[in-house]
């Protein structure tokens, strides 16, 4: 595989870009794909509402997609990229990047059933994707990695939400919960001090914790064989430290992609796990809203 072009309406900003990597630029998907027959996949990473109209064009001109995180604006939307994909034949990925960090892949082995999660992703504020709130933005990628954990519908949902520094709600809290029983408590804020990309959860006699940044995963159990854990310091406890692989998250995700496209298998982050997670969030998005409703937040910044 190689790097054939890079497509933006801004002529100025695709050359730079090409020049820099040494490929082509194109002001068009049209354009590339009349120019360059042989493109086999591209990675779609425009505004989320235009992932439909380019992905589509793409899937069109027989070209497989790698589309960024959030999936679509809307369920519709993402039904039709799917319907779109499933029709044509095409592959179709979601780039809910934490599935290839790591951490999460050590982490997989050891869920069982996973009753209690905390999660926390705090960023610093930065003028970047400010056309959707924090919940797309993101609160969506441990919403994708929870949803693959429990692999369980959610039963309801309770949120809470507060715009700080953009016109979007920019830090919120949500508390899930599953038909499995398991609960989860979910914040997202673009508007800390500081960075922190943790999630914790708790199964049966055992208790994970995994740092997205740091890519490594800890997991404490009571009971078992004691002679392959970490000393702790209380005897009745097991800390292990799962062996993950170093790898950089985007590297494995495009590896992943192209791996998929050339066996003409299924990705790793379906299509329909993007729908999934968008479903998700949107519910989230909505509950937050009524709850601002309930409290007359508006009349509250007035």
């Amino acid at each position: 595989m190689r790097l054939v072009g890079v497509v933006d309406p801004d002529t100025t900003r695709a050359d730079t870009v090409a020049r820099e990597f040494g490929c082509r630029s194109f002001g068009s998907i049209q354009q590339l794909a009349m120019t360059h027959s042989e493109v086999q996949a591209a990675s779609v990473a425009v505004p989320t509402s235009h992932h439909l109209a380019a992905a589509r064009q793409l899937m069109e001109a027989g070209i497989d997609v790698l589309i960024e995180k959030p999936l679509a604006t809307s369920l519709n939307e993402a039904d039709e990229l799917i319907r779109v994909a499933k029709g044509l034949g095409r592959i179709g990925q979601v780039g809910h990047l934490e599935r290839f960090n790591p951490a999460v892949r050590a982490a997989l082995p050891v869920i069982t059933q996973p009753m209690f999660f905390e999660v926390h992703r705090l960023s610093v504020f930065t003028p970047r994707s400010l056309d959707v709130d924090v919940v797309l933005d993101l609160m969506i990628h441990d919403l994708d990695i929870v949803l693959s954990f429990v692999n369980s519908p959610v039963k309801e949902i309770r949120a809470v939400g507060l715009p700080i520094l953009s016109g979007k709600v920019d830090i919120a809290n949500v508390r899930l919960e599953f038909d499995s029983g398991c609960v989860a408590n979910l914040t997202a804020s673009r508007v800390s001090t500081e960075r922190v990309r943790k999630l914790r959860f708790f199964q049966p006699r055992q208790y994970v914790s995994l740092d997205y940044g740091r890519q490594d995963v800890l997991v404490f159990s009571v009971g078992g064989d004691h002679a392959s854990g970490i000393p702790s310091v209380n005897p009745q406890i097991q800390m292990a430290k799962p062996a993950t692989t170093g790898e950089e998250p985007l590297h494995a995700e495009l590896k992943s992609f192209l791996e998929s496209v050339k066996r003409r298998s299924q990705p790793t982050v379906t299509l329909e796990d993007g729908r999934r997670a968008l479903a998700v969030a949107l519910d989230i998005v909505a509950s937050i809203a009524e709850h601002g409703r309930k409290i007359d937040l508006e009349s509250l910044h007035a």
